[in-house]
């Protein structure tokens, strides 16, 4: 699927943007860019125009594309909708359910379609393993066991949980999603972290799952040399998952004394087939052909439900049911 044509707003220019605005390229958009600073090193990279001002980024849009810090998505997703453009914004929608749940209502009451960046969906080791317990191949899916660590980002905002939401929010709810995606909605969160937003910290949470699965989540924000890496393993009635993205290695799975390997699982996020363009491509496809994503703003705000339950457990050190942090 391609995106020929498509008029496309990018609002920020840090660090996620550059992969959005890569991906849109790849995809045949008509990419402009907005930012209150970096615009003209980002649009000159890709071959992309510079506006100046969220007012007209907006107008020239179908598409307006959020990619900057999570404290000011309210504005800009909300002047989207009201100008009926479509709308992307990246992971978390907000760091407080009541807001993150008008933005998704402001969209929908204005006819607009608003995909969440939960791109973790669209990475093809997650992906495989959400097909293949869905398959059947492993059975029923008993525990899982999830993780994430980079180094700490260096956007001062990051520091400030309550411009953040810290690890636990910003950087956990990819793997609160997947574990929903996988394993089904989530009943109770008990977490607890290690460390403050000024240093380097680490959370793990625990979740069980309405079916009576259990998710472990672990994540974590380290020194400015903390290679990324992730990990799942998935056990299940049947067999089990396992990935290490240390290791750079196949997805492997074993049932009943075989084993099986696919091929590689890494892709290059500006390369031609990044997780960022199929998640985009989806995206594009769903506008122009009605179809239904992947991942919904509904699925989004249940993840960050998670996420902010997990939160309060690590303030209040008793579980949460995610439906505590509805307000």
């Amino acid at each position: 699927m391609s995106a020929d044509g498509m008029r496309v707003g990018v609002v920020g220019a840090g660090g996620i943007a550059a992969p959005h605005v890569a991906a849109w390229t790849a995809l045949g958009a008509q990419v402009h860019v907005y930012s209150v600073g970096g615009a003209s090193a980002l649009a000159s990279r890709f071959g992309s125009r510079v506006v100046t001002g969220l007012a007209a980024c907006i107008d020239e849009a179908e598409v307006v594309d959020v990619c900057t810090p999570t404290f000011t998505h309210d504005e800009i997703v909300l002047a989207a909708a009201a100008a009926g453009r479509h709308v992307v914004c990246e992971k978390p929608l907000s760091l407080d359910h009541r807001r993150a749940s008008r933005l998704v209502a402001a969209c929908r009451e204005a006819g607009v379609r608003l995909l969440p960046g939960q791109v973790v969906r669209y990475f093809p080791e997650y992906e495989a393993a959400h097909r293949m317990v869905h398959d059947g191949t492993i059975g029923q899916v008993a525990v899982m066991r999830l993780s994430r660590s980079t180094a700490m980002p260096t956007a001062p905002w990051f520091a400030e949980p309550e411009l953040s939401g810290g690890p636990v929010v910003d950087q956990m709810i990819h793997d609160f999603d997947f574990a929903r995606w996988v394993a089904g909605d989530v009943v109770s969160v008990y977490a607890q972290a290690v460390g403050d937003g000024t240093a380097p910290i680490s959370a793990h949470a625990l979740l069980r799952h309405e079916n009576g699965a259990i998710t472990q989540v672990t994540g974590g924000w380290g020194r400015p040399d903390t290679p990324f890496r992730t990990t799942y393993s998935i056990r299940g009635t049947a067999g089990g998952l396992d990935h290490d993205s240390r290791s750079c290695t196949p997805l492997r799975w074993d049932t009943d004394g075989t084993a099986a390997s696919g091929g590689g699982l890494l892709p290059d996020f500006d390369g031609v087939d990044s997780p960022y363009r199929r998640e985009l491509a989806d995206f594009a496809r769903s506008i122009r052909e009605g179809t239904v994503p992947r991942v919904s703003a509904e699925d989004s705000l249940a993840a960050l439900d998670i996420a902010l339950a997990a939160a309060a457990s690590c303030r209040s050190g008793r579980p949460v049911d995610p439906k505590e942090v509805r307000g």
